[in-house]
């Protein structure tokens, strides 16, 4: 019960003796030549179990590392995408490998590949922290980024701006539509656009729009054999 071994003992005995106690027999290796049994509380023996596997997870996860890829002559646009993604890593406790490399002539100028990495790390601070200096290595740039510990780490910039699923104002095609009467708004990579706009838009880019075409011939609706 408080550590200490038993001994070898025959399959009664042992459950006479959780009997005497009030705990339970549990068998913790039974590949074991003999097994291996426990005199426990099986439920704060499940309890202990998870707790363990838990705090495993964990750490595995911590371990995880995420490449992102840099280069020296990187659009601005692109290079926010790229900050946005190492920040989910970071917000998720995962590691994020910063590389920048170099093509032909280009190596000519390093510093602009370090003014890059500088910027990106100074941009993800409240986030995560660079283990070391960025180093050039052969013919690239390399730092890792570990994120900042949970109590001072900045929250993720994106997280009160996702929309809802259950929110009745978006639906499950993407759909927006303002609670307030309005024209119907969609969800695009490049933002938000009227569906009238779109309409518009769409027929100012149609190869039919210049054409004269006839009036449409009125149709007679009415039933053969009604008058």
């Amino acid at each position: 019960m408080d550590g200490q071994q038993a001994g070898i003992q025959d399959l009664a005995t042992a459950i006479k003796m959780a009997l005497h106690h009030g705990v339970d027999l549990v068998e913790i290796a039974p590949n074991a030549v003999p097994p291996v049994c426990r005199l426990v509380d099986f439920g704060k023996f499940k309890y202990e179990m998870a707790k363990k596997e838990r705090e495993s997870k964990k750490h595995q996860h911590a371990n995880l590392v995420k490449e992102i890829q840099l280069t020296p002559r990187i659009d601005p646009h692109d290079l926010q995408i790229k900050l946005g993604h190492a920040i989910d890593f970071l917000c998720e406790d995962m590691k994020v490998k910063l590389n920048l490399r170099f093509k032909g002539r280009e190596m000519a100028h390093t510093e602009i590949g370090f003014k890059v990495v500088n910027k990106f790390l100074t941009d993800i601070g409240p986030w995560g922290h660079p283990d070391n200096p960025p180093k050039l290595s052969g013919r690239a740039i390399n730092v890792m980024v570990s994120p900042q510990p949970k109590n001072k780490r900045a929250k993720h910039p994106r997280g009160d701006d996702r929309p809802s699923m259950s929110s009745p104002a978006v639906t499950g095609s993407g759909k927006a539509q303002n609670a307030s009467e309005g024209p119907e708004v969609l969800e695009t990579p490049r933002g938000r656009i009227s569906t009238e706009a779109l309409s518009e838009s769409s027929a100012m880019n149609s190869p039919f729009a210049s054409l004269d075409l006839p009036p449409k011939a009125p149709t007679d609706s009415t039933p053969e054999g009604l008058t």
